[in-house]
């Protein structure tokens, strides 16, 4: 690390300039300059802050402080006591990530406020600018005058210099499962998501009101991303819009009486991020949310291994089994009895499957006791996740999967009774270590009890943190469902590998789905503050394939799926369909085989929010590349420069592509595989269908590749 005194002098003597009760500014540039934070103090005392991007306005001057309700007071006055900055440059490696090393370079500014009422009270804001961003968050001291404290309202705005294009869901309390708009920001309009009736709880707080991270474009082509980094002890933030001066207000998730956190000194807020460039693939590489996060707090992380797993799962959404033991479809549209699918026999297949193909692991929902009358109930005691159905040993599963290689990955569904699940979690995980499971996929649909209490209020925030903790300590890596979107926290607990927190792929089975657009906008938006467990890799498109009478189908060609394990990250990535459906296809299910799940490098390629993403990944400690690239309901080309590659030497590239006549809706399964020889001079042209893609793998080649295959036409020359 180096660390070093910026000097500046003629700013902080005009900002102790106290007796002449002018206004007070200080600036901090990143280490481009192309940056620039404002920071001013006007004469009353209210402070605000603005943002440049290469000499234009982004974020005009916005105010900052509290509201609290113990003790009752407003913070929005204050006198500036001292600044420090610093400059900050280092480097560190991730336990798992998308690139191996990551650069953690900002200049930093300490503003030490104090607030005087009856008793003064103490806050710090911290300013970090970085090439491509700035992160601030406030800091309560430890002092004799505040101790215990609760906050009413976070006041902080962020105020947008135009009406910018915006892509958004609705803010709530409880839900991310919204398809996502693309408006302007004077269209905004959250009752929108009173229509998604899909949805099992979501409280719209606010026709207004949009959650973070949130994705915005302006007119002259500045793409500005703003949400938080180290959410802890906290409640997440919704943004409230006042439409007539483009102003965004932090709405912070309230508990079950209408408090918004309760803190002790010393106390700090997560950082709010504001992510800036004039390039939409800089938006994607950036590594600003998990620099501003902690340290990994896991000791030993041997036990942390992403990977890829089959499961006991997409049969459930298409109508093919059912979760509970009486075979009712309880969660499911259908009403109709089917099989219980978590039972021995059917479990062994997909171990037998696993291990055929080389996966991980084998996901079981459904297995234990309890499926049968909790949903659409707050009901408090449902599951002990520790009994099994009747037809589902336990026992035998975990010796038959250990014999083939594969792990069982335990399925723990809260119900959203979240007390009930901390009170089992220490027998829950003793009997998954009893049976040699590592992994588990927890679940929290449903109202949340403590009743009252919402999903992203801070009292969630803390059982999340506490469930990371827990499951680290016992050496068992976890995938959160129905949690509050990521804020990477991950690289904090790396056992924490991913969650859902966002519509995912099985909305496709048995909903209005997910739009063509929907996969290249989530990277911009919930992907920018940690993996997401999407679910990809389904090649049965319409799911009139197992009731004739079904007219939903999955909103993408057969080759955007397998793009999908390159442009979704994740380090825990399913093949979500079952098992007979590739064994129809295994050519493009090769891909799935042979795609990674952990990367030293990451090329954004191309990329423009709700459009098209291109990324290419280099596989963790080898030479084999992995490209994606994904378009909305429009067919486009596109277009995949190879410079990533070591110099001129060749690769194989095996491509799977959408057919001549592919589409999502008229013709979604159909795919042409190609092998060529590429090198670092390859530019290629690739038609993506509408709602297509293409996955291509590029391998260092042998010797018989040379022999057997020739250089891609479109060499350039």
């Amino acid at each position: 690390m180096n660390t070093r005194k910026l000097i500046f002098l003629n700013l902080i003597l005009s900002c102790f300039n106290y007796i002449s009760f002018a206004q007070q500014i200080v600036s901090v540039s990143s280490p481009d300059a192309r940056i620039k934070m404002n920071f001013s103090r006007s004469a009353q005392g209210v402070i605000n802050y603005a943002i440049n991007f290469n000499n234009q306005p982004v974020i005009a001057a916005s105010t900052l402080g509290f509201t609290f309700n113990e003790p009752k007071l407003l913070l929005d006055h204050f006198d500036l006591i001292a600044i420090d900055s610093t400059s900050h440059d280092d480097t560190w490696q991730p336990v798992w990530g998308e690139t191996k090393f990551i650069r953690n370079h900002y200049k930093e500014l300490v503003l030490q406020l104090s607030f005087t009422d009856t008793k003064p009270i103490k806050l710090n804001l911290i300013f970090r600018v970085y090439d491509d961003a700035v992160a601030f968050r406030y800091a309560f001291p430890e002092q004799p005058d505040l101790q215990h404290f609760v906050i009413a309202d976070e006041n902080t705005q962020f105020i947008m210099t135009g009406n910018h294009m915006a892509f958004w869901i609705p803010g709530d309390y409880d839900s991310n499962e919204y398809p996502y708009q693309h408006t302007r920001l004077s269209a905004i309009d959250a009752n929108v998501g009173k229509l998604n009736t899909e949805i099992a709880v979501k409280t719209i707080f606010d026709p207004s009101a949009v959650q973070t991270p949130l994705m915005m474009k302006s007119d002259d082509g500045v793409y500005i991303n703003i949400h938080e980094a180290a959410l802890r002890n906290y409640p997440a933030m919704n943004l409230l819009l006042n439409k007539t001066n483009n102003t965004f207000k932090a709405a912070l998730v309230p508990d079950a009486v209408g408090n918004k956190a309760y803190l002790q000194t010393p106390a700090v807020t997560p950082w709010r991020t504001i992510i800036i460039s004039d390039r939409a693939a800089d938006i994607l590489a950036s590594k600003t949310i998990l620099n501003c996060n902690d340290p990994s707090a896991i000791g030993s992380t041997d036990f942390i291994k992403p990977q890829k797993f089959v499961g006991v799962w997409w049969e459930m959404h298409v109508g093919k089994s059912s979760w509970d033991y009486s075979g009712e479809q309880v969660g499911s549209q259908q009403s109709s009895k089917v099989p219980h699918g978590a039972n021995t026999a059917n479990v062994k297949r997909y171990i037998d499957f696993a291990a055929k193909h080389g996966f991980a692991s084998v996901l079981v929902e459904g297995w234990n006791t309890g499926w049968e009358d909790w949903f659409g109930k707050w009901k408090e005691d449902v599951f002990d996740f520790v009994t099994p159905y009747p037809d589902y040993d336990i026992a035998a599963l975990a010796a038959y999967a250990k014999e083939k290689n594969v792990r069982i990955m335990m399925h723990h569904e809260t119900s959203s009774s979240v007390t009930n699940y901390e009170r089992h979690m220490d027998k829950a995980y003793a009997l998954m270590k009893k049976y040699g499971m590592n992994a588990v996929k927890s679940g929290y649909v449903g109202k949340i009890i403590p009743r009252g209490e919402h999903h992203d209020g801070q009292w969630m925030i803390r059982h999340y943190e506490r469930v990371a903790k827990a499951t680290a300590a016992e050496g068992i890596m976890v995938d959160m469902h129905e949690p509050v979107r990521p804020t990477g926290l991950h690289r904090t607990y790396p056992n924490w590998l991913a969650c859902e927190a966002a519509r995912g792929n099985e909305f496709n089975a048995w909903s209005s789905g997910n739009p063509p657009e929907h996969e290249t906008i989530l990277p911009f938006t919930r992907l920018m503050g940690g993996p997401m467990d999407y679910t990809p890799g389904i090649f049965t498109i319409k799911m009139s394939a197992y009731n004739k009478d079904k007219k939903e189908q999955v909103h993408t060609t057969l080759c955007k799926q397998l793009a999908l394990y390159i442009t979704m990250y994740s380090p825990l990535q399913m093949a979500a369909d079952l098992p007979e459906n590739y064994e129809s296809k295994m050519d493009a299910f090769q891909f799935i085989k042979d795609v990674a799940t952990d990367w030293d490098d990451t090329k954004i390629l191309e990329a423009e929010p709700g459009d098209y993403i291109t990324i290419a990944r280099l596989q963790k400690n080898t030479q084999r590349w992995f490209v994606g690239a994904i378009t909305d309901e429009q067919s486009r080309i596109a277009k995949i420069n190879f410079s990533f590659l070591n110099n001129k030497a060749p690769y194989l590239a095996t491509i799977y592509k959408d057919a001549p006549d592919g589409d999502w809706k008229e013709n979604p399964e159909a795919y042409v595989i190609q092998k060529v020889l590429v090198n670092s001079e390859t530019q290629m042209h690739i038609k993506l269908a509408p709602g297509g893609g293409t996955a291509i793998s590029v391998f260092p080649a042998t010797d018989e590749d040379k022999k057997m295959y020739t250089y891609y036409t479109a060499k350039k020359k």
